[in-house]
């Protein structure tokens, strides 16, 4: 075992000043009753994105390290169900966050917030996936479990070129449904139609609508990855007894509605987390995107970076200038 390792590296001066750097680290600063997994690859999220530019309240602690995925192999385990050599998948909990992150060498985390890496996903592919895929994995079950079929009509999708978004467009698109693509980016027709989707829709036109409290009805149903007035729109546009998985606030954290949807139209507003899911179901929902909803579209829709390359990223995905998924290469 190396005394030290590299790390991705955030910290605060007395000013208040986030710095960023890329150091050799103790390993005595990694919890030795944990369980020590040693990262291939990692992933960058709109919240590591954040982190990365100093958006107050995500990083608890500093120093800190970014990262809230991570993917590799168990090296130390005080935990007989994941010993020495399992391939393991670390997404949400506090990685990242509370915790160090997977921009680095070694991790050290429990138990309960491991899964095993299906044995037909590569480290990578789990990792084009991450958080992202996950969230947008739930999404989708969400809508199923909600008795979403593709015969009941088109499914809509807003920040569809963003990973959540990306992801699920091609999923759904996989599952049989007829997806429209809400973006705020020209130019993405082909982008859109290789993930599966029929058309693409501005996003001005949910954002500009007349307000009513009800509109035409047009989906089936929805996944929301922006909130603000994107959800206050779709929402008015869902069929009766539609439903609508809401998972991000990319453009809001706040949306207004009045009850009419929901007690003229039946309409479900579907609340998706991914930090705190379910252990015990998240084995099978990774499960389920190594297999029967296994992506062929993954590889085309990620970029991979060095970690020499994760602040200019991120300063270029929180200024909407990337599309799809970013592995990071450890």
């Amino acid at each position: 075992m190396p005394d030290t390792f590299f790390a991705s590296v955030l910290d605060k001066n007395s000013d208040g000043v986030i710095t960023h750097s890329l150091s050799q680290l103790p390993m005595s600063e990694l919890a030795p009753d944990q369980i020590l997994v040693k990262v291939a690859c990692s992933s960058l999220n709109y919240k590591d994105a954040l982190v990365y530019q100093g958006h107050p309240g995500i990083a608890r602690h500093y120093p800190h390290v970014p990262g809230i995925d991570a993917a590799g192999t168990v090296v130390r385990s005080p935990h007989p169900d994941f010993p020495a050599g399992t391939a393991v998948i670390v997404t949400g909990f506090g990685l990242g966050t509370s915790a160090w992150g997977g921009h680095a060498e070694y991790i050290a985390v429990p138990a309960d917030w491991l899964v095993r890496r299906p044995s037909a996903m590569s480290a990578e592919d789990s990792m084009a996936l991450g958080t992202a895929g996950f969230t947008a994995a739930l999404c989708v079950d969400a809508l199923l479990r909600h008795d979403t079929r593709p015969e009941q009509g088109e499914i809509l999708v807003s920040g569809a070129s963003g990973g959540v978004g990306s992801v699920a467009v091609a999923l759904l698109a996989q599952l049989g449904f007829q997806v429209a693509a809400v973006t705020r980016k020209p130019g993405l027709e082909a982008y859109f139609h290789q993930l599966g989707a029929q058309r693409t829709v501005a996003a001005a036109e949910l954002a500009t609508a007349p307000e009513r409290a009800l509109h035409k009805e047009e989906y089936a149903g929805a996944i929301d990855t922006v909130g603000g007035s994107t959800l206050s729109t779709l929402l008015k546009r869902i069929r009766y007894g539609g439903s609508v998985a809401a998972c991000g606030m990319a453009e809001n954290a706040n949306f207004s509605s009045t009850v009419f949807p929901f007690i003229l139209r039946g309409v479900n507003l579907l609340g998706i987390d991914s930090v705190a899911y379910p252990q015990s179901r998240r084995q099978a929902i990774w499960d389920k995107l190594a297999n029967e909803w296994r992506l062929p579209q993954l590889q085309a829709i990620t970029q991979a970076i060095g970690l020499k390359e994760v602040e200019a990223a991120s300063q270029a995905m929180l200024a909407g200038e990337r599309t799809g998924r970013t592995v990071v290469v450890i």
